[in-house]
């Protein structure tokens, strides 16, 4: 069975660093939500098919699905339970950021059966939280996560953000305490990534060195970004977590079975615009116009963006197989690599596997080849050497 995903590109603000499809409420008129929302319900009729016997697991993101109104949360929720089988104990995530969420959001989530639930909390230091345009205070992430709490969510992510503008490690810390204080299931670690076309990228992305001491919010520099990603895995190891993926830390039993699907190479459909699928190794992408992709639906047309569809090749499967895989914790297994492609692993990429074997990069352990965590900091560079 495939996962699942929903795409609901719509938030209260654009944060300055975000490159993902979505659209400001303050400048979207409420129209179109109800056109999404249309489209939406007929591309879902439509793949059906292609999940008859269901999905493994459900994530709806964004955007910020929250950001919705109850009556828009709960159409939205309805039709996908109307169309996709899903087990009682499949995994069913929510994401969402403080300051979206009332109650009655929250009821409506839980009569629904998400139970699971990802906040963007990023900081809990305000001033930070305005320097990258967030649209919540760390007030509203704490009083969110109590409701979460008080509904009876009992798998609850937390997401936190290091190389903010203006963070040192003093705040940072602070932020991985608090978190901790409220005893979530799961956090996710992210470094901010200046993304080319966003308003942190014009004001950071092409500084001079020369220009850099001017600036009122620095971003720390790459070692005290390292240095934070490194005390946190730390941290978080001594108080139980599993570092089960780079960015990615669990309490046992509590990974997020929906991206492990990705990082293992299984099937997943993505619906909504800008949504993408991935099915025996063909890839596409709807197109990232709610407009659009209600009309090409509404006309009985595919919303797919042409452009965006590729059929896979076996070398690019295998590539895409190690470069995730070698992400979790667990590294990729060789049988399963041997099974999927016919081939032992160690002979396609010999070459790499020698390059870097005197610095003790790779490590072989049982039916796994595991990247050494002393290099998860670095991983994205080391990985490219696949393509």
């Amino acid at each position: 069975m495939p996962s699942l995903y929903v795409h609901v590109p719509f938030c209260i603000q654009k944060c300055e660093y975000c490159a993902f499809y979505s659209q400001a409420l303050t400048d979207t008129p409420r129209e179109l939500i109800s056109l999404y929302l249309e489209g939406l319900e007929v591309e879902i009729s439509k793949r059906q098919k292609d999940a008859p016997q269901g999905v493994s697991s459900l994530f709806i993101g964004g955007g910020t699905p929250t950001a919705l109104k109850e009556v828009e949360l709960e159409q939205l929720l309805g039709m996908i339970n109307s169309f996709f089988t899903m087990n009682s104990d499949t995994e069913k995530t929510v994401e969402g950021n403080p300051g979206t969420l009332s109650v009655d959001k929250i009821t409506i989530l839980r009569r629904f059966g998400i139970n699971r639930f990802s906040l963007g909390v990023q900081s809990f230091e305000d001033r930070l939280l305005r320097a990258v345009g967030r649209a919540h205070t760390a007030q509203q992430a704490r009083e969110a996560i109590q409701r979460l709490r008080e509904a009876g969510f009992k798998n609850i992510n937390l997401d936190l953000m290091f190389g903010l503008p203006g963070q040192d490690m003093e705040l940072w810390q602070a932020s991985v305490e608090e978190a901790l204080s409220y005893t979530p299931e799961h956090l996710s670690l992210y470094g901010l990534m200046l993304e080319e076309g966003t308003p942190l990228y014009a004001r950071y992305g092409e500084i001079k060195e020369s220009e850099k001491d001017g600036q009122v919010d620095q971003l720390p520099d790459d070692d005290l970004q390292a240095e934070m990603y490194e005390w946190a895995a730390v941290r978080l190891k001594k108080a139980g977590f599993r570092q089960y993926e780079t960015s990615n830390f669990a309490l046992p039993g509590f990974e997020c079975q929906h991206n492990l699907g990705y990082w293992r190479g299984e099937d997943y459909l993505g619906l909504g615009p800008g949504g993408v699928s991935c099915l025996e190794r063909v890839r596409w992408k709807n197109i990232e116009d709610v407009r659009s992709y209600s009309n090409l639906l509404s006309n009985g047309q595919s919303p797919m963006d042409e452009e965006g569809k590729e059929a896979l090749s076996l070398s690019e499967c295998m590539a895409e197989r190690m470069i995730l895989g070698l992400r979790l914790e667990e590294g990729v297994n060789l049988i399963s690599f041997q099974n999927d492609f016919g081939a032992d692993l160690r002979d396609i990429y010999r070459n790499v596997l020698e390059r870097y074997n005197s610095g003790d990069v790779f490590v072989f352990q049982g039916d796994y080849l595991r990247l050494n965590p002393r290099y998860a900091f670095v991983a994205n560079t080391i990985l490219q050497e696949f393509v």
